[in-house]
């Protein structure tokens, strides 16, 4: 018995020892874009909406550090309060993304309609002429001609009167002559723009990666319940002796 303890003893501290390693990672990255404008920039991220997922990654790492920590020093000092703390902890994350995806299964057309709420007044932002409103015109100007789309939801009628800004050396939804033969372009005026808006681009990609979102999301759920496991069996064991 002694030796199936220790096998488990170790496998549960290396287990959680990864896991406090992957929370530090995901912690450190986040606070170095949160207060580095050189990684803002680099990312495109400039409005207060990109703050929050950025924020969400900080609580997030900041948690997978706790659960590893407690985990760590639970196996290692055969702490049965600090197993107890990490079962709960992680079982309520467990039920957290069931129920998430549960939720997002079942509300699939409203989370659609507050997708399209949500750019219907980003749109403004387009539209505007304030200081802030200049540096995410400047971001998506970026993103349009990486994506070959123009605007969020209705193409060139989202930029208003902005749409023969010049931003970055053109104006904003440009259509080079190379996309043009692609049939990627209509004629606007006297030029060319993108046809395509983003938020078709955007939906595309959610579509196109769904597949890869669900195996993280599985992948995830199989380590937590590796983790409750171990910290069960693990404390069942401490107990008896």
């Amino acid at each position: 018995m002694a030796g199936v303890s220790r096998c488990l003893k170790y496998s549960m501290f290396i287990f959680n020892f990864l896991f406090w390693v992957c929370g530090c990672i995901i912690l450190g990255v986040s606070i170095w874009i949160r207060v580095s404008k050189d990684a803002q920039e680099a990312l495109g991220i400039s409005d207060s909406s990109m703050f929050a997922g950025v924020d969400v990654l900080i609580a997030v790492g900041s948690i997978i550090m706790i659960l590893g920590f407690l985990g760590c020093c639970g196996a290692i000092k055969e702490s049965r309060c600090m197993l107890l703390l990490f079962f709960i902890g992680l079982l309520l994350i467990l039920i957290l993304q069931v129920a998430g995806g549960v939720l997002g299964a079942v509300y699939k057309p409203q989370l659609e309609a507050g997708l399209n709420l949500t750019l219907t007044e980003a749109v403004n932002l387009l539209k505007d002429n304030t200081e802030n409103a200049k540096q995410v015109q400047e971001s998506w100007q970026k993103f349009q001609l990486q994506s070959q789309c123009c605007g969020l939801v209705d193409g060139t009628s989202d930029w208003g009167n902005n749409i023969n800004l010049v931003i970055g050396g053109k104006k904003v939804c440009e259509c080079e002559q190379k996309y043009q033969e692609e049939n990627l372009c209509i004629p606007f005026g006297d030029r060319y723009v993108f046809k395509q808006p983003c938020k078709t681009v955007l939906l595309d990609f959610l579509r196109k990666n769904m597949d890869i979102i669900m195996g993280i999301a599985f992948g995830m759920a199989v380590i937590e319940v590796l983790g409750l496991v171990f910290s069960m069996c693990l404390y069942c064991q401490i107990q008896r002796k």
